[in-house]
């Protein structure tokens, strides 16, 4: 009954073969199988389609990690709707920008927010979705009829546009495709081995294209189990490890795993896969999970735009500081320009294949800047390909920071900051940090010697998603600049590199 819908039609194979296989284990919980969660799926894409949804809508979705905010994610877009998710940590005005840009049909919210983001959503249908499951989207919900045909949706229809930071501070839709997000997880599966006999320990938020596209994804193409759990919690994750197989975190996970004493090679026994990916994995980390577990962390690279684009190998050697080579499918080529660098020159990765996006929403001239009309999609990141073909990224060219393995653009954060009263500048940049790989830093110029960091603190939490905030500010004299007055974030980051030790 999926075939009509391309993307729906891959992911349900498992509750049309094995509906009684159980997709996902909660601690505490009942477990979910497979048909169950389809079924699921098709309740709420009927209550959607009652409430108005067309092919093509948006449904905007800010609510806690919950199999029903995956099951509403499946729901959309058996309905033929586009999925938005969105931060939990994004505040208010943050929603408002998303759907003034996005103009979703449903928003869907914690029901604590309801009414703060109540009166955004400009004309958009309003439910609510908690923690546990409940809220006014799940009403009378239960024991409904289950026989919802999917809406007819091809290859290159829109799955889902989920927002990335801007080069000017204005965040960008990344139009996801019903191809991109298949054909990615189906490179995914073969890559690294994944079957019905694997359970996957699923920690990582869904708001994200690492938790939502590739996780969740992997597990419903392969037919495997998972470890559904709300968010990371290093206990958790080792209490699930000995009957688990596999694994998909960013690097705070695996620091926050390497302080737990519980973590040895019995008790990682049972794990054949580590994967690491959102933000850069310190090769000191890779040698110490090696040392404690025995397992060496599988690292990936990949973008918003690109789902993933490259992997180490699941067989060869899998070297620490390199994000592997281009996957399946997916073509690479770093450039210089117009002209690809020789081997092992830095320049800026390109890649082109079914998982590269559609374009931006509402923005063809950022399209067209970032999007060769050959399909070569330009990332911004720097790189260098060595001789065996590994690809190693040793830069951003557009600034970003990734911290946890979300992304921050400095511009947001300077924009709010300069506007402060008392402040004549600022720049944010990122410098490692041994837990969340990068940490934000904002370092000010002030024009009133009576700045407090303080109210520079307060003004950044009031504004900003926690993830964002500065986890160091510091008021200078004047920031460094080239003869053509730049500001030189290069030497900043140099010069605060060891501020977190």
């Amino acid at each position: 009954m999926y075939e009509s819908n391309y993307l729906i039609h891959r992911l349900a194979q498992g509750a049309v073969t094995a509906p009684d296989k159980v997709f996902a284990r909660r601690p505490g919980l009942a477990d979910v199988s497979y048909g169950e969660l389809f079924a699921g799926a098709q309740r709420l894409a009927q209550r959607l389609a009652t409430l108005g949804l067309e092919p093509g809508d948006r449904v905007a979705v800010q609510v806690e990690k919950t199999l029903e905010a995956v099951q509403l994610y499946l729901g959309t877009v058996m309905a033929g709707g586009i999925f938005l998710p969105l931060n939990t940590a994004y505040t208010g005005s943050e929603v408002a920008y998303f759907i003034g840009d996005a103009t979703p049909r449903i928003l869907v919210c914690d029901p604590t927010r309801a009414t703060e983001l109540t009166p955004l959503a400009d004309g958009a249908t309003v439910l609510t979705l908690d923690a546990t499951g409940q809220g006014s989207l799940m009403a009378d919900l239960a024991g409904t009829e289950t026989g919802f045909s999917p809406v007819a949706r091809g290859a290159d229809d829109l799955a889902a546009i989920l927002y990335t930071s801007g080069t000017t501070g204005r965040s960008k839709g990344a139009m996801l495709s019903h191809k991109n997000l298949a054909s990615n997880s189906e490179a995914l599966v073969d890559l690294w081995r994944f079957t019905a006999d694997d359970v996957l320990i699923h920690a990582l938020p869904i708001f994200h294209t690492h938790g939502l596209f590739v996780a969740t994804n992997v597990a419903l193409l392969s037919g495997a189990s998972t470890v559904f759990l709300p968010k990371f919690d290093a206990v958790a994750i080792l209490d699930a490890m000995p009957a688990a197989t596999a694994l998909m975190g960013v690097p705070t996970f695996y620091t926050r795993l390497l302080q737990n004493p519980r973590l040895t090679p019995e008790h990682a026994g049972n794990m054949r896969l580590f994967i690491s990916g959102s933000a850069p994995l310190l090769v000191d980390t890779h040698e110490q999970w090696q040392a404690r577990t025995g397992h060496r962390i599988l690292e990936r690279y990949g973008m918003t735009e690109t789902n993933m684009s490259t992997s180490n190998p699941y067989d060869a050697e899998r070297r620490a500081g390199t994000v592997g080579f281009p996957l399946p499918g997916v073509e690479l080529r770093i450039m210089e320009g117009e002209a690809e660098v020789t081997q092992g020159e830095i320049g800026v990765i390109e890649v082109r294949g079914d998982n590269v996006f559609q374009g931006y929403w509402k923005m063809p001239e950022k399209t067209a800047e970032e999007l060769r009309p050959d399909g070569w999609f330009i990332t911004g990141d720097l790189a260098q390909q060595d001789a065996d073909g590994y690809v190693t990224i040793v830069g951003r060219a557009k600034d970003l920071v990734i911290t946890g393995g979300f992304n921050v653009y400095p511009k947001e954060i300077e924009s709010l900051i300069d506007d402060l009263p008392g402040v004549l500048e600022s720049a944010v940049i990122g410098v490692p940090h041994p837990d969340f790989g990068e940490a934000v830093v904002a370092v000010v110029v002030a024009t009133d010697p009576n700045l407090q960091v303080r109210s520079l603190r307060d003004a950044c939490a009031e504004s900003l998603a926690k993830f964002k905030q500065p986890k160091h500010i510091m008021i200078v004299s004047e920031l460094p600049r080239n003869t053509m007055g730049k500001v030189q974030k290069k030497a900043l980051r140099e010069e605060h590199a060891d501020l977190f030790g």
